[in-house]
């Protein structure tokens, strides 16, 4: 199992929880591949491809996000659809959760949800009582408090994340944003981004001459009082850190007021596993109510449960310790406003 970022350290405990599990309920060896970069991981099943390595491949199971589960789909690169085998498919909650789109590329189960994500920003309410809640306010408070906003360098995926919930806001027009970027569109729409960071960068953290490597790394500096805004795409990340005593017991967490930036994450098959089978009782055990409630357990990682509790018998619903606790969501742009963002944020600020 490929999973982006290398992970965090309840996100690897978790997984290797879920590891021993399933070697010791259905005898299945789960190897945890930690990687920078998932492209990377794609890029090596599509060179496979051309090798027409099309069995035995070296990669049986992934963690990808919209941008590389379009690229996927549209190279032949995915199993399936299978979602529609896994019995535990049935009780996700698809009324309520953007489930059946990545990034506003239909599914058409070819990759399973298991997770949701929302950017907010952690913040310590004993040290900033009035956090700035617009892209507005981030940027006036970051020239009254010099040094103290950060945000990770792009392509890192809070980094790109951040750009586009700034984006979402500033946009005169949201429209293109949810259709594929064109050529003609990306300088008009994104100039109010530029123009953003432009005024940004001077009085960011290390007046942007460097950046965060990551969420984890926000973290440790809010931690340290070095900056006043961790960016974390689980919402339930603040009380999560603060219960672990990473973080104060004053974190909280905020979302701007036009909506938190939201999607489901997914697991994926390539077409070429060596193992499918396998891989399709992995997903399904990790939808399992058992697993689902232990990974919204803000105690172990927090991640916010895909499954409707409505569909669960009494004693599954029992397992979860709270409700799945949403803010206000935004749905995700097209994965080529990613790429081009990404792309030009290269170009103006690339070191």
């Amino acid at each position: 199992m490929s999973t982006p970022g290398g992970g965090s350290q309840e996100i690897n405990t978790y997984i290797r929880w879920a590891g021993a599990e399933v070697r010791k309920r259905y005898g299945i060896r789960l190897v945890h591949v930690k990687v920078t970069d998932i492209s990377d991981v794609v890029s090596r099943i599509l060179a496979e491809k051309i090798a027409e390595k099309h069995q035995g491949g070296s990669v049986d199971m992934l963690w990808i996000n919209g941008e590389n589960f379009k690229a996927m789909k549209e190279a032949g690169l995915l199993y399936g659809p299978f979602t529609s085998t896994l019995p535990n498919d049935a009780l996700i909650d698809r009324d309520t959760l953007q489930v059946d789109s990545d990034f506003t590329v239909p599914v058409e189960g070819m990759e399973a949800p298991w997770g949701v994500g929302q950017l907010n920003f952690i913040y310590d309410k004993d040290r900033t009582p009035a956090p700035p809640t617009s892209a507005a306010a981030l940027l006036a408070y970051a020239k009254a408090h010099p040094g103290r906003i950060a945000y990770p360098m792009p392509p890192q995926f809070h980094g790109s994340s951040f750009l586009k919930q700034v984006l979402l806001e500033l946009a005169d027009h949201r429209a293109p944003l949810y259709k594929p970027a064109s050529e003609a569109d990306v300088p008009r729409i994104t100039a109010p981004l530029w123009q953003w960071l432009d005024a940004l960068h001077p009085v960011a953290w290390r007046r942007a001459g460097a950046f965060p490597t990551g969420s984890s790394q926000m973290v440790q500096l809010l931690d340290d009082g070095e900056i006043d805004l961790a960016i974390s795409f689980n919402p339930q990340d603040a009380p999560a850190k603060a219960r672990q005593g990473l973080l104060p017991t004053g974190a909280r967490a905020l979302v701007f007021d036009i909506g938190a930036l939201t999607n489901s994450h997914f697991l994926a098959i390539p077409y070429n596993s060596n193992a499918k089978a396998a891989a399709k009782v992995v997903t399904n055990f990790l939808l399992s109510p058992e697993a689902q409630a232990r990974k919204a357990d803000t105690d172990i990682w927090g991640d916010p449960t895909v499954l409707s509790l409505t569909k669960l018998t009494p004693a599954e619903q029992a397992l979860f310790k709270t409700a799945p606790g949403l803010h206000k969501s935004i749905a995700e742009p097209h994965p080529s406003w990613m790429t081009a963002i990404e792309k030009e944020w290269k170009k103006r600020y690339g070191h």
